[in-house]
């Protein structure tokens, strides 16, 4: 088994600012570790060894990831100032990564090279590539999956974009032998998890669930693009955000198809930069029919609590790789995703989960 899981962000964003400072953190002082699943005793802080990060911003291309994760329109809090890394960020194409309103917030340079990003992950040795784009650009989650895999890597998908349920690349890493974790990660503890829990808590104490609504809102980049205006006047936000997070939170409800539910993006507030608010309410029905009615508000740096669950990712992705597994990982997609290919009770997903990391279960 190597000791290092060399790793490629596909996306140097405020997720990746948070995942690369926190670990880098975590590797100076072990002893404040939180944050990460325990039972992955395979690979620790310090095995993470990022080498390479893909994006199309000037302000990053040809930095150190080190210095990169810092460069505007990245807002995520300070945590931790990493030593330089031996890590360049290089340009990749652009196909639909800015085609809303990010493009007015992320500099582009046409006189900068476009890299061979295969070439250049597999220069690089890279185990796991982890996919952290703008949500809408389905083309380019597509092109950076399938050069991942030709390049060796397994493939993490924090996006609403389908990758493990594109069958194209499916059957590429089946025959690869390299590991697919997706689609859109949930957040540690975040307003869809939360939701989801109260919503499953109706039925488990013989209560009716009848509507609910999430309203989230926030400053980062990711806001301005899920309110990107489409040619339909639809938001890029119902192209696969609203489907992921709606079926995240109802699927395994019994009457499901009965229940009014509508979880919406509300606004892009810069000043909130990557601080994200969410409000949720769920409305039923207890003994009597009489009704009952949860509010709940929640705040959170948005890209901290994705990070600890992507770094668990990149942990289970190379223990699949050195056991030679290919195609999805059922079990850690249940337990980390929205949109996976099977939605399962948390604790039945962890329970899985855990099996295959004591490799009592194939995936």
């Amino acid at each position: 088994m190597a000791n290092k899981i060399n790793i490629c962000l596909i996306g140097v964003g405020d997720v990746a600012s948070a995942l690369v400072q926190g670990i880098e953190k975590y590797k100076k002082h072990p002893n404040e570790i939180i944050g990460l699943l325990p039972e992955i005793t395979q690979y620790q802080v310090g095995d993470l060894n990022f080498v390479l990060g893909i994006d199309v911003n000037s302000n990053k291309v040809g930095k150190d990831l080190s210095k990169a994760i810092f460069a505007e329109p990245n807002c995520n809090m300070i945590l931790f100032e990493p030593e330089f890394l031996n890590a360049p960020v290089v340009k990749g194409p652009i196909l639909d990564g800015l085609d809303s309103n990010i493009k007015n917030i992320i500099p582009t340079d046409s006189s900068q090279s476009q890299t061979d990003v295969m070439e250049e992950m597999k220069k690089r040795n890279v185990d796991v590539a982890v996919i952290l784009l703008p949500t809408g650009c389905h083309k380019a989650v597509k092109f950076y999956a399938m050069a991942a895999l030709n390049a060796g890597a397994c493939v993490v998908n924090g996006m609403p974009s389908h990758v493990v349920k594109d069958s194209e690349i499916v059957k590429k890493a089946e025959e690869l032998k390299l590991s697919l974790i997706g689609d859109d990660i949930k957040s540690q503890i975040g307003a869809t998890i939360i939701h989801r829990s109260l919503t499953n808590l109706f039925p488990m104490r013989g209560a009716i669930l009848d509507r609910t609504i999430q309203l989230d809102w926030g400053g980062s980049s990711d806001f301005c693009n899920l309110l990107t205006p489409q040619s339909n006047g639809e938001l890029i936000y119902e192209k696969g955000k609203r489907q992921s997070k709606t079926e995240a939170v109802v699927a395994n409800l019994q009457n499901k198809n009965n229940i009014e539910c509508r979880v919406s993006a509300a606004d892009y507030i810069p000043f909130l930069k990557n601080q994200k608010e969410a409000y949720m309410r769920l409305e039923g029905r207890i003994f009597g029919g009489a009704p009952v009615r949860v509010d709940i508000t929640m705040f959170v740096e948005d890209g901290n609590n994705s990070a600890g669950v992507i770094a668990d990712c990149i942990r289970i992705s190379k223990i699949a790789k050195d056991r030679k597994i290919g195609g999805i990982l059922h079990s850690a997609c249940s337990f980390f995703n929205k949109h996976p290919p099977e939605q399962l009770d948390d604790y039945i997903a962890k329970k899985r989960l855990v099996e295959f990391i004591e490799n009592r279960r194939e995936r």
